[in-house]
């Protein structure tokens, strides 16, 4: 069977287009203060350097989101057109300002309208319910009619880390309630002839991920529509571990023909991710035929894998997308990597990297840490260096690192312990996704997370 992409529709945003027979576009994120023009607009450029053809930064206010004319002004005189996007959570006045200054906002079903989520189990009758869709709907249209004014093209961007209790009391922390998130919005914007609209559906777990994408498929198919796809694996992590991961989930997907536009979220220098997301790009033809091969050849329930690569890092790219879709769909469950140049120590530890990374099994402790943004509340880079040299022998252990409230307790609902910014300089920990300390100076809560999880662990003896 011949590689074939699916066939999205065309938007356009800014001096590029996505989707339609466009090549994937490659993208990041700033993790600098959107207040601080200068700062924004350096990154900005290094990113573009690397070869990213769109730049998010984060707009948590509206100081933020009218700072993005400056930072839009300052790019362009720069002689830089990569296109800008705002980040929005919480607050849709932001987005409204925001689409007046940027190429492109992106928005979060799951707290757009909808109250941030506590977890609660909410009740509502099928009228309620439709109030709830029909206030969604009366916020949302302002919104669209400002993008159309300025030509400024929208991401509906869910995170499984921030479904509404709404969306989750009615279809539970699933696939379909994730997709149906989306489709929520979609359905609005096809009611008001707006199209010029990419969605992701994002998580730190790559089989929600996967699945999660590939029913969206399903859905917008069965509902004619093709709204090009972004891809992602969110709180990847960095080192290695983000790497593969992001291989693993973003692979398994772009090896079946799914995705207009990726970005791989490191929690490293966002220029870093750049030449990654490019290189999972180019792999594409070669893992495609690489996955192939292993399907038909699957014997005891093991995939051997035959690779040839220039460097590690090449090495784990190629071998976690090759497999990932293997693995996630539990075709097999046990991988043996063969490639000259490289140390069977090496090569057994990718191999158990790639299958933790796919949820197969638990050989090392899992760290769910986010890429860091202009909300990050910490020196996200050094705490988790930190934490992950004290607790790097908890084998099996999941915690999370996240830089703000956004996502952190929902992607730590999957996690054992989390560390979050809670406000500058503060941070509090969680235990799955209770909040155990809040608001614990900044310069003592590595100690304080390290602390808990021993005597909690002591506990479990």
């Amino acid at each position: 069977m011949a590689y074939v992409r699916r066939k999205s529709h065309e938007i356009h945003v800014g001096n590029i287009s996505i989707g339609g027979d466009n090549p994937i576009r490659v993208q990041s994120m700033t993790n600098t203060s959107t207040m601080d023009t200068e700062a924004s607009v350096a990154q900005i450029l290094r990113i573009a350097e690397a070869g990213g053809e769109l730049v998010r930064l984060t707009t948590q206010g509206t100081r933020e989101a009218e700072n993005m004319s400056a930072i839009h002004d300052a790019v362009r005189l720069a002689g830089c057109e990569v296109p800008l996007v705002a980040d929005v959570h919480f607050n849709p006045n932001v987005a409204d300002v925001a689409a007046k200054y940027c190429e492109k906002v992106r928005i979060n079903p799951g707290n757009y309208v909808d109250a941030a989520r506590q977890f609660k189990q909410l009740e509502y009758t099928d009228e309620q319910y439709a109030q709830e869709l029909q206030k969604i709907e009366n916020r949302l249209i302002p919104f669209l009619n400002i993008c159309k004014e300025h030509g400024t093209a929208v991401r509906i961007g869910v995170n499984h880390g921030s479904l509404s209790d709404r969306i989750m009391s009615r279809y539970g922390d699933t696939p379909a309630g994730i997709v149906e998130s989306c489709m929520e919005f979609l359905r609005i914007c096809v009611r008001h002839n707006f199209m010029d609209v990419v969605i992701s559906i994002k998580a730190s777990n790559t089989v929600v991920m996967v699945q999660s994408m590939r029913l969206l498929v399903e859905q917008m198919q069965a509902e004619g529509m093709t709204f090009p796809l972004h891809l992602g694996v969110t709180e990847a992590g960095e080192g290695e571990d983000g790497r593969i991961k992001s291989a693993v989930g973003i692979g398994a997907l772009l090896t079946e023909g799914i995705g207009d536009t990726i970005r791989v979220s490191l929690s490293e220098a966002p220029e870093k991710e750049i030449p990654v997301a490019r290189q999972l790009v180019d792999m594409i033809p070669e893992c495609y035929m690489l996955r192939e091969e292993a399907l038909q050849s699957i014997q005891e329930d093991t995939v051997t894998l035959h690779l040839k690569a220039d460097n590690m890092e090449q090495l784990q790219l190629k071998a976690a997308m090759a497999v990932g879709a293997i693995f996630i769909d539990r075709k097999a469950h046990k991988l043996d990597i063969i490639a000259e140049g490289f140390s069977e120590e090496q090569l057994r530890d990718l191999s158990d990297s790639i299958l933790q990374a796919a949820r197969i099994k638990f050989v090392k402790t899992e760290y769910i840490s986010c890429p860091g943004c202009g909300r990050t509340l910490y020196d996200l880079e050094g705490t988790i260096h930190r934490i992950k040299a004290a607790t790097a022998h908890l084998k099996g252990l999941k915690i999370a690192i996240m830089g703000c409230i956004v996502n952190g307790p929902g992607e730590m609902a999957d996690a054992d312990y989390g560390y979050v910014g809670a406000a500058r300089g503060k941070v509090s920990l969680y235990k799955a996704k209770e909040c155990v300390e809040k608001n614990i100076p900044e310069e003592e809560a590595v100690e304080r997370l390290l602390q808990f999880i021993e005597e909690d662990l002591k506990q479990k003896e």
